[in-house]
């Protein structure tokens, strides 16, 4: 994390040599110094992404058709006309506006979303980001809607649309959720809403690896959200990564001795692909096979991924695009990966 802005633009190499001749006077550190320029040259990035003009159009389909009676169908029909299925027809709909499930979802994402005014500040910030590390990249018209809950379609991102699912955001106490497994739950809460979005985004520029190792498939989930660092900045490591704090803080305690798990038992370089429901699939927590297995968050092979990205990327002058392209064992051996002790 970077301290106060003491300096909003890169430092220069005459001041750092400045202090370098006399480190104890000023009691400036190297990696400090180093911290500083870094931040610096944040400040002035994240400066320029504010002025990248975008232009964001959100329209509340959730709100309108809650609103909406008989007549009002054809309208919606011509408008959003994806989301009418032609087989339907319009007594369907029809009869949707009344149903009382219906009804209670409407109710319940107004309850939580309002005027949606935070959250498309949230998504105008993302796009912003996304336009300036992906300049060709069009922005798509967002669509907020209820799906009934169908949590594992919550996002659909196209070239054109971008279709969330508000419902699948209630909170994982939500009594629409009873029933459901808790890991997937948990994963139905507001706070994950730009971070599913993010990585929405990602899976169309990242490509699924073909190289079959699960060191592999670590570092394809650890590009995802190295991603997220980059366009979701001001979003935490939890919420990137769909933990929660205490979650998270259990991977940062623990990363030194899953490193040692991973390297002594050989996995890196297996092929078994039961290794991905272990490591990487969602699940209740991750299955090292040890009596501190029900302790573990879920996924810690991408937590894993993660790390390695991060350190080859603090050690390497590398841009996105070249990142996205770069082989697993090629980051993983220019990285230096130490675990954090």
């Amino acid at each position: 994390m970077c301290p106060v802005n003491l300096n909003p633009v890169p430092l220069k190499m005459k001041w750092l040599l400045k202090y370098f001749r006399n480190p104890i006077g000023h009691g400036l550190s190297l990696a400090l110094i180093l911290m500083l320029s870094s931040c610096g040259e944040t400040d002035q990035t994240e400066a320029e992404i504010n002025k990248v003009a975008i232009d964001l159009q959100i329209s509340r389909f959730d709100q309108e058709f809650a609103n909406a009676d008989a007549a009002d169908i054809p309208g919606l029909k011509a408008t959003y006309p994806y989301l009418f299925p032609e087989q339907f027809p319009d007594s369907v709909w029809v009869a949707k506006l009344t149903d009382t499930i219906q009804v209670e979802l409407s109710e319940e994402v107004e309850k939580a979303f309002g005027n949606f005014k935070a959250e498309a500040a949230d998504l105008e910030s993302l796009f912003k980001h996304i336009k300036y590390y992906f300049p060709d990249t069009k922005i798509p018209h967002v669509v907020t809607l209820t799906s009934d809950v169908r949590y594992e379609n919550r996002i659909i991102l196209t070239d054109s649309l971008l279709l969330i699912g508000l419902d699948n955001y209630l909170g994982e106490d939500h009594h629409f959720y009873e029933g459901m497994q808790r890991y997937i739950a948990a994963s139905l809460n507001k706070e994950f809403l730009i971070s599913d979005v993010a990585s929405a985004f990602a899976k169309k520029v990242l490509s699924y690896p073909r190289n079959r190792t699960l060191l592999s498939r670590m570092v394809y989930y650890g590009k995802e959200l190295y991603l997220k660092d980059k366009l979701i900045p001001s979003a935490t490591d939890a919420q990137k990564i769909g933990y929660s704090q205490e979650q998270m803080d259990w991977a940062k305690a623990n990363e030194e001795q899953m490193w040692t798990y991973f390297v002594e038992r050989e996995l890196l370089y297996s092929t078994d692909t039961g290794l991905d429901r272990k490591f990487l699939d969602p699940a209740p927590f991750t299955k090292f096979g040890l009596e501190l297995d029900n302790e573990s968050p879920p996924r810690l092979g991408r937590y894993m991924g993660w790390q390695i990205v991060r350190a080859f990327m603090e050690k390497n002058e590398t841009d996105l695009q070249q990142l996205l392209e770069m082989s697993a064992d090629e980051i993983l051996k220019q990285s230096n990966y130490k675990p954090k002790r």
